[in-house]
């Protein structure tokens, strides 16, 4: 069994694409847009095949995201060396996110960095 894919409502469509377009090297399919419900998404795909969904609809409900609370709460993006994770971190400090933690070893031995991406979803970028 594997994870199809994992989707996320946003406000601006456009500006997480080309975040993920960007900085995670993501291939988007073509704009889907049902005229009915408002509903406009992307499919977004990474190197190994792993999918992931953005879209967004003019009745959805924006709230505050704080760092700390229950369910989803990254999205986790190997980059394959630690070398890398300072690289991008590195860059994406200097595009303006905000860097949450790291580069950094954890307890559990991972070198991860975390960063807050569009509209406060965190990333974590790990080798």
């Amino acid at each position: 069994m594997k994870i199809e894919h994992i989707a996320m409502y946003v406000n601006d469509l456009e500006a997480t694409k080309d975040f993920f377009v960007k900085f995670f090297d993501a291939s988007s399919n073509a704009k889907y847009h049902n005229h009915k419900t408002g509903l406009e998404a992307y499919f977004l795909s990474f190197e190994d095949s792993t999918r992931l969904e953005i879209m967004t609809r003019p009745d959805m409900i924006s709230s505050e995201k704080p760092l700390m609370i229950t369910g989803y709460i990254h999205l986790a993006f190997s980059v394959g060396s630690k070398e890398r994770v300072d690289a991008l971190t590195s860059q994406l400090e200097q595009e303006g996110y905000r860097i949450l933690s790291g580069p950094r070893t954890t307890g559990d031995g991972y070198y991860e960095s975390c960063i807050l991406g569009p509209e406060g979803n965190q990333i974590e970028i790990t080798e």
